[in-house]
């Protein structure tokens, strides 16, 4: 795993290999172990490289990584793991290779196939090749979405980064605030891509390539989509055929990410997700797989360590359970710099703990991630199915019911959500699902000031399916919520989460449900073998039935988080204060402070749980004390890491 960065100029002036250099080592998180760059012999571009070493631990393997006469040269973040059958067909053809590492396969396979030998790659991977020949540049993103890649153009200057922090080492690059973006923040807790917080920055998307010639000139598509089909044309497959294909491909999944020239575990929830990786890895490695969880204190419902202790001791794992008392306030500043700006989902903190402390021990993780964007595992999923089930009369009258009762004081009991679904019921269906997992939805106009939102564009409560709204058409319901799913908050919300946590902290996780194979399989299975009734998950619980904990394949989702609406009325309650209620808040030019206000006094009355909204709130007002200093050469990820170091116990 590592930090990739570059850049090409159009406008004839040499390249800024100072610059290029500063903007790799802005990286050093991603890439501890070595650096690379590479200059153009005609000086109008170059490639940084900070390297974490995985595989092929040795020099031989170093980036930018050249083809036999220096005319190729790739920079290359993540793994191929499909590299060892590529690495056979290419010496075959009499290709001969220096490394046993997988980025030398791109290398030669781009000799021999150009641009198409992107989509032979099966792996997580964001990379640029830079064909001395053809004098172009090109820019890959995985399928997924696993790894990150960002870019920045203008009429004279091209760059690129795995992180958007390069960008601020670079002195030619204006790093300014995108407002038209602003509200999505506060939609989704993220920004929907391509687009970013910052003006003239984008994204690649995730299964796109890009190609951006000397002279300026760029194209961009995509080689790959997920489809979940249309009701007319999904193939009827047998449980028991569905169940062993699920099996069969979920192991190789596994298998393929065991891999390593460094120490490997697992990330342990205790969830179904976890616990099947964890199971298969059980049984495909000799040694006892060494397994990670976190627990909260104080809060049941957001510690799921019993199960992960009952997971553990079925496959033997040597367990290390951390324990910790964290105050959120001693990660904020920290997660804002690794997300390179607010990112409102707070599952971020257990994650980047997690992360933390995991990685004294190992260097490498699998994880559950993608299990349940595949086998429809959120709570949302049903709901959907549900809501458009239910007959008018009746959903008005059990949501009158339900709303006059007193609020729960948890964002996770059943009264909270079972309000929060009837609510909703009257919108149509795209955006009664949006609502139920945004922050500020019906109430946008009463956050934003009427003066700061009169100079934005058009606001489309439905962006992040902008690109593929009519794809969605004649798709059932849950094929529907999946594919929007799987577009936008998978790769947005889930899969940044977890890229910066971990390489935040210089580990690399692995997500075999988010194999290519997996993927395309489960996604063409018919709805009643991903949800059938309440059961979500329903042909991956048969399909493990066996390897499974008979408990944890009975339990339902509890999902990852911290308990931000106790931690708000109590421990932190004048830390929100002072925050957000101060005269001097900077949100204010943009954001209502009175509307602000009455959410917080509605919180601590027990009158509303809003602390997922508040906490989205605190991540936008301390970026925006943040970001002015980000550009000085004093800061650095060391400076903006929390003194709190959490307690930690380990069990095995």
């Amino acid at each position: 795993m590592c930090g990739i960065c570059g850049e090409l100029r159009f406008d004839g002036v040499d390249t800024n290999a100072e610059a290029v250099t500063a903007m790799r080592d802005r990286l050093v998180h991603r890439g501890p172990d070595s650096d690379g760059l590479f200059v153009t012999p005609d000086r109008r571009g170059a490639l940084g490289f900070r390297r974490l070493r995985i595989i092929d631990l040795t020099a031989n393997a170093s980036q930018p990584m050249p083809n036999e006469d220096g005319s190729i040269r790739v920079v290359f973040n993540g793994e191929i793991y499909n590299f060892q059958e590529l690495r056979r067909q290419l010496v075959a053809r009499g290709h001969q290779f220096r490394s046993a590492s997988d980025t030398e396969c791109i290398v030669h396979l781009y000799e021999d196939h150009g641009l198409d030998c992107i989509e032979a790659l099966d792996g997580m991977f964001a990379l640029a090749i830079w064909d001395a020949r053809a004098r172009r540049l090109t820019l890959a993103r995985d399928r997924v979405g696993k790894k990150p890649l960002f870019y920045y153009r203008s009429d004279h200057l091209f760059a690129f980064g795995s992180e958007i922090k390069a960008f601020l080492r670079h002195p030619e690059i204006p790093v300014e605030i995108d407002h038209d973006q602003i509200p999505y923040y506060f939609i989704y807790g993220y920004v929907p891509g391509p687009s970013t917080l910052y003006r003239n920055i984008a994204q690649l998307e995730p299964g796109s390539l890009m190609t951006v010639d000397e002279d300026g000139r760029s194209t961009a598509r995509r080689y790959w989509r997920i489809q979940f089909p249309r009701a007319r044309e999904v193939k009827p497959v047998d449980r028991s055929q569905a169940a062993a294909g699920v099996r069969s491909l979920l192991t190789a999944a596994v298998e393929r990410r065991l891999i390593s020239d460094v120490p490997l575990g697992a990330f342990l929830s205790g969830g179904l997700d976890s616990t099947i990786v964890v199971g298969l890895m059980s049984r495909l490695t000799r040694e006892p797989i060494k397994t990670f969880s976190v627990g909260f204190e104080g809060d049941p419902a957001y510690d799921e360590t019993h199960y992960a202790r009952m997971a553990a001791s079925a496959f033997h794992t040597d367990h290390t359970e951390f324990r910790v008392e964290p105050s959120a306030v001693d990660l904020i500043d920290t997660l804002l710099w690794h997300h390179d700006g607010p990112f409102g989902d707070s599952s971020a903190v257990p994650t980047y703990l997690l992360s933390r402390l995991t990685r004294e021990h190992v260097t490498v993780v699998l994880t559950g991630d993608g299990g349940d964007e595949l086998f429809a595992g959120y709570d949302r999923f049903y709901a959907g199915v549900l809501s458009e089930r239910l007959p008018g009369p009746a959903s008005r009258i059990a949501g009158a019911l339900i709303g006059r009762l007193p609020n729960a004081r948890s964002d996770r009991h059943w009264l909270t959500r079972g309000q929060r679904f009837f609510r909703s019921l009257k919108l149509p269906l795209d955006e009664r699902i949006a609502s139920w997992n945004s922050y500020f939805f019906d109430d946008l106009p009463l956050l934003l000031r009427p003066e700061f939102a009169r100079t934005l564009k058009p606001i489309d409560r439905l962006q992040h399916i902008a690109g593929i709204r009519g794809e969605l058409e004649g798709r059932s319901v849950l094929s529907r919520m999946l594919q929007a799913n799987f577009t936008s908050y998978l790769p947005d919300d889930l899969l940044v989460k977890t890229d910066r946590c971990t390489m935040a902290n210089s580990l690399e996780a692995r997500s075999p449900f988010l194999d290519r194979a997996l993927v395309e399989y489960v996604a063409a299975l018919h709805d009643n073998l991903k949800l059938r009734g309440r059961r979500s998950k329903y042909i991956l619980r048969e399909a493990f039935a066996d390897l499974l904990p008979p408990a944890i394949n009975r339990r339902g989702k509890m999902g990852f988080g911290v308990p931000l609406s106790a931690w708000f009325r109590g421990e932190l309650r004048d830390y929100v204060r002072d925050l957000l209620l101060s005269p001097h808040a900077r949100y204010r030019t943009m954001v209502s402070d009175g509307f602000v206000a009455r959410l917080v006094q509605r919180h601590e009355r027990g009158e509303a749980n809003l602390g997922p909204q508040l906490w989205s709130l605190i991540c936008f007002e301390r970026w925006l004390q943040l970001l002015p200093a980000w550009r000085t050469p004093a800061d650095s990820p060391a400076a903006a890491s929390p003194a709190h170091r959490p307690v930690a116990s380990s069990s095995r």
